[in-house]
C-alpha cells in the first residue's frame, strides 16, 4: 500500500520532493537532507521491502555527515522491524557485495562524486538488486512523507541492529575473479581522490587485508580518507580531475594511472603516455574477456549489455566474439533489470560503470580495473597500443546545452538531420538517436537531463572530420533561439 501520495513531500526536515531521484537519493547535507529526514526513510524502506524481521546491510563513505546520516536511517528501519546490519566504511560496491552474499537489502550513505556539501542513500533490494524511482523509491518517498508528518510508530517486533567487517571478504572475492598472481610486473599510480578509493585499493590490490602480494606497485595519490576532497572533486569524468594522475604516471614511468570516484564504483584509465583512454574501449576490453570465461566454462548464447552511448566498437568486439549485444538505455538502475533479465555476463555504459553477472549484475569499478590489469599485465605492449585499438572511431564526449524548449529543438533536430533532411534514420530508445550508415557512418544522440533544463549530445564518426561536422551541425539546432 502507498500512503500519503497526495501529501507535500517537503517539511521543516528536509525536502523529500527534492532529494528522491530517479536512481537513489541525494541532496545538501543539513538543508534538503537531514537526520529526520533519513530516519523517516529508513522507516519507509523497512515497510516497502517487507524488511521486518530481516537483515538490511548499511554502509557509508567518508564524508563528515555519513556516520550520522547511517545511524538515523538505522534506527528508522529498527522501529519497523528490520535489523541493521552496520558495515562501516565501504565503497559502494563492497556494500553491493556484502548485499549479494547476505542476500539482504542494502543501504549505502554517499553522494559518489558530488562535492563535499552532498549526501545521499542508495538502496538496494536483496542481492544487489537496483531500485528506481517507479520501482521503490516513489513508494519509499511517500511513506516517509507520512512518518515525517505523523512520526513512527514502534513495531510489535522492532529490530535488533549488529555489527560486521566485510573488507577482506570482499577483496578475497574480487581475487576470485581476476586472478592477478601470475600477470608481469606493472607499476601503477592510483588516484583516490580522497575517496573510498583509498581505503579498498590496499586491501583487493595489496596486502591490507592480509591477501598475498600481487606484482604490482602501488603509487598512492591522495588515499587519505577526507569528504571534504582538498586535492580535487572526486569525479574523474571531468577532465581537470584527471590531470594530477596524468602528469604523475609520465613522471614516474608507470605503466598505466586508475583514478576512482568518490564512492569508488567507478573507475578511469590512463594510459602510460598520459592519456585517458576512453569507457568504451575499458568496455570492449571486459567485455572481451568475460566472454571469452564464459566460452570457456561452455556456455552457449552468450549476452553482453552496452548502453546506447558507448562506441559502435563495443557492439563490434562483443559480435566478433560470437557473442550478442543487448542495447539499452542509460541509468544503472535499469540496466541491472537487464542483466537480472537477460543473464548477461557483462554490461558497460560510456560513464565508466560496469556491472558483472558474477557480481550479482552490479557495477564494480575496482573489478573493471582488475580486468584491465590482467589484460595488461597478460601482454608485453603499452597501454597506449591496447587503447589505440579499442579506439578505432571518433567521438566527441558528452556535450550539455542549456535549452528552454525542447520540443522546439528536437523538432529542428528531427527536420534536418531525420529521413526528410540529411536522411539519418531516427530510433527514440533514449532521447532521439540519429543513424547513418556506410562507409562515412555517424551517429548523434540527443537526451535530456533528469533534473536540469540540458540536453546532452554524444556523436560518433567513422571519421574525425565527419565527427566535427556532425557535431556542429547538432549544436548549432539545439542552440538556435
Amino acid at each position: 500500500m502507498h500512503i500519503g501520495t497526495q501529501r507535500a513531500a517537503s517539511t521543516e526536515h528536509g525536502d523529500l520532493q527534492q532529494v528522491v531521484k530517479n536512481y537513489d537519493i541525494r541532496g545538501l547535507v543539513g538543508d534538503t537532507l537531514t537526520e529526520p529526514l533519513t530516519r523517516a526513510l529508513g522507516a519507509a524502506t523497512a515497510d516497502e521491502l517487507e524488511l521486518a524481521g530481516e537483515e538490511l546491510v548499511i554502509g557509508h563513505d567518508m564524508r563528515d555527515s555519513s556516520p550520522a546520516y547511517a545511524q538515523a536511517f538505522a534506527e528508522g528501519a529498527r522501529l519497523r522491524g528490520a535489523n541493521p546490519v552496520h558495515i562501516g566504511l565501504c565503497s559502494t560496491d563492497m556494500n553491493y557485495y556484502a548485499s549479494g552474499d547476505r542476500n539482504a537489502a542494502a543501504a549505502m550513505f554517499t553522494a559518489s562524486h558530488n562535492p563535499a556539501a552532498y549526501n545521499g542513500i542508495k538502496i538496494s533490494r536483496a542481492g544487489a538488486k537496483g531500485i528506481s524511482f517507479d520501482t521503490g523509491l516513489r513508494a519509499i518517498r511517500d511513506r516517509a512523507t507520512e512518518y515525517l508528518e505523523q512520526g513512527i510508530p514502534e513495531a510489535p517486533n522492532p529490530g535488533t541492529a549488529a555489527e560486521t567487517e566485510v573488507l577482506a571478504d570482499y577483496a578475497s572475492y574480487l581475487r576470485e575473479l581476476v586472478n592477478l598472481s601470475a600477470i608481469r610486473p606493472l607499476k601503477i599510480v592510483v588516484d583516490a581522490g580522497n575517496g573510498m578509493g583509498g581505503y579498498t585499493v590496499p586491501a583487493v590490490l595489496s596486502t591490507a587485508a592480509g591477501l598475498p602480494r600481487l606484482p604490482l606497485e602501488i603509487v598512492p595519490m591522495y588515499f587519505e580518507l577526507d569528504g571534504n576532497f582538498p586535492n580535487h572533486e572526486a569525479n574523474p569524468l571531468d577532465p581537470k580531475n584527471l590531470v594530477d594522475l596524468q602528469r604523475r604516471v609520465v613522471e614516474e614511468q608507470a605503466d598505466l594511472g586508475l583514478a576512482f570516484d568518490g564512492d569508488a564504483d567507478r573507475c578511469f584509465v590512463v594510459d602510460e603516455q598520459g592519456q585517458p583512454v576512453s569507457p568504451s574501449a575499458v568496455c570492449a576490453i571486459v567485455a572481451a574477456r568475460e566472454i571469452a570465461r564464459a566460452g570457456q566454462e561452455g556456455e552457449q548464447n552468450i549476452h553482453v549489455i552496452h548502453n546506447l552511448l558507448t562506441s559502435r566498437h563495443v557492439a563490434e568486439t562483443i559480435r566478433a566474439t560470437g557473442a550478442t549485444p543487448l542495447r539499452t538505455r542509460v541509468g544503472h538502475s535499469l540496466i541491472k533489470a537487464e542483466m537480472a533479465r537477460s543473464g548477461a555476463v557483462f554490461g558497460g555504459e560510456h560513464s565508466a560503470h560496469y556491472y558483472f553477472r558474477d557480481f550479482w549484475g552490479a557495477d564494480n569499478g575496482m573489478l573493471a580495473a582488475m580486468h584491465v590489469l590482467a589484460t595488461v599485465g597478460a601482454s608485453a605492449e603499452p597501454v597506449s597500443t591496447l587503447a589505440a585499438r579499442h579506439t578505432p572511431y571518433f567521438a566527441s564526449g558528452e556535450i550539455n546545452s542549456t535549452v528552454a524548449d525542447v520540443p522546439a529543438a528536437y523538432e529542428r533536430l528531427v527536420t534536418d538531420l531525420g529521413p526528410a533532411g540529411v536522411g539519418a534514420s531516427i530510433d527514440e530508445l533514449d532521447g532521439l538517436t540519429f543513424a547513418a550508415g556506410g562507409e562515412q557512418w555517424w551517429w548523434a544522440n540527443i537526451r535530456p537531463s533528469n533534473t536540469e533544463p540540458l540536453l546532452r549530445l554524444n556523436v560518433e564518426a567513422a571519421s574525425d572530420a565527419l565527427m566535427v561536422e556532425v557535431r556542429d551541425r547538432a549544436l548549432s539546432l539545439i542552440r538556435e533561439d
